[in-house]
């Protein structure tokens, strides 16, 4: 039973991180390393609720990051965790339920338009707690498995998926890795988000993460006579490599420049031992979720919720749909227009 758990806001420290790492479903979503960067990147207040067991100095048993947005334009809403692909209460089945309902409860004293929770896996809560939250966007993440070396899983591709590896190399492009290819990323980033009608994140916000996450971030760039025409970031955590944003301008599509820069990423991995190549989340049957299929891995459904389940929830999705709308005027904006206006926007936009 939770009747002697102790649930609190604590500022996340080394227990919080040393809880996380070893938890069933815990992620780099939920390392305290974001309470900095979601405060001092992106203007937004970071509330980390933290179940204990025997009092306030108890062992802990459950941890739930959550930030805290606010906007005029859209509402007041509670997640864990923005911008990210996974979230959601950590901990045992008592632990999990009392976190979730003083979320709710805070997201009630706050006036919060919603409470969103990313979880990767099903919430393990005690029985009747799900009737209360709604599923919220159909999205899945796809895995794929690494062997041992970078040439067993070469050879396990089929021949098209290898010919679009070689083909930008045969055009004189390369990758690069490493934190040195921050700026590289964020300038193919930024151009592409842009193209895509959507507000760019802001460069603090990178920059912050890998002053937050030092060597469990990854930076590569795929380059074309010194010109970076491909770029992602992505994170490693326990036996996992997440590529998290990943992004290519169009302009080079016919040397497939993307293609280069996922396989040098599968190598690094392979490189630093991990087991799992993540090509982060996407909507089932889009292209982006055909393009990641295409490397044979496999689907991972994502279990994101929200609460409340009624028309709270659905005020926030009009205010999506009206935003959808608003992509093709976006697409149509000078790029530097776009990039000055882009990183105030989209630190606003809930469902980021």
């Amino acid at each position: 039973m939770s009747g002697d758990l102790s649930i609190r806001v604590e500022r996340p420290a080394e227990a919080w991180d040393d809880f996380v790492r070893a938890t069933e479903g815990g992620s780099f979503c939920h390392l305290s390393g974001w309470a900095e960067v979601m405060e001092d990147a992106m203007g937004h207040r970071y509330v980390g609720l933290v179940a204990r067991r025997g009092g306030p100095d108890g062992v802990i048993e459950g941890v739930l990051p959550m930030v805290d947005m606010r906007s005029l334009l859209f509402g007041k809403h509670l997640i864990s965790m923005p911008f990210l692909n996974y979230g959601g209460p950590l901990g045992s089945e008592a632990a999990v339920s009392a976190l979730l309902r003083r979320a709710v409860q805070i997201a009630e004293e706050r006036s919060s338009d919603s409470l969103q929770l990313r979880a990767r896996d099903p919430l393990r809560t005690e029985a009747g707690f799900e009737d209360a939250l709604a599923s919220d966007r159909e999205k899945v993440t796809v895995l794929l498995d690494l062997p041992e070396d970078d040439e067993t899983l070469w050879m396990d591709f089929k021949g098209k998926v290898r010919n679009q590896v070689r083909r930008p190399r045969k055009d004189g492009m390369h990758a690069e890795i490493g934190g040195d290819q921050l700026d590289a990323f964020y300038v193919v980033f930024a151009h592409n988000m842009r193209d895509l009608g959507t507000p760019v994140l802001p460069r603090p916000f990178f920059e912050s993460i890998a002053a937050a996450f030092g060597d469990e971030v990854i930076f590569a760039a795929v380059y074309s006579d010194g010109i970076p025409v491909a770029g992602s970031c992505g994170f490693v955590f326990g036996e996992e490599y997440e590529m998290t944003w990943a992004s290519s301008l169009r302009e080079y599509n016919r040397s497939a420049p993307n293609m280069l820069l996922y396989w040098s990423c599968m190598e690094e991995a392979i490189g630093r031992g991990l087991e799992i190549f993540n090509f982060g989340r996407c909507t089932p049957g889009e292209g982006t979720h055909r393009f990641k299929l295409q490397w044979g891995g496999y689907d991972e459904p994502l279990h994101w919720r929200r609460w409340p389940a009624g028309p709270a929830a659905e005020e926030a999705d009009d205010k999506g749909a009206l935003f959808e709308r608003a992509i093709d005027v976006w697409q149509r904006l000078p790029l530097g227009i776009a990039n000055r206006i882009g990183p105030m926007v989209s630190r606003r936009l809930p469902w980021y």
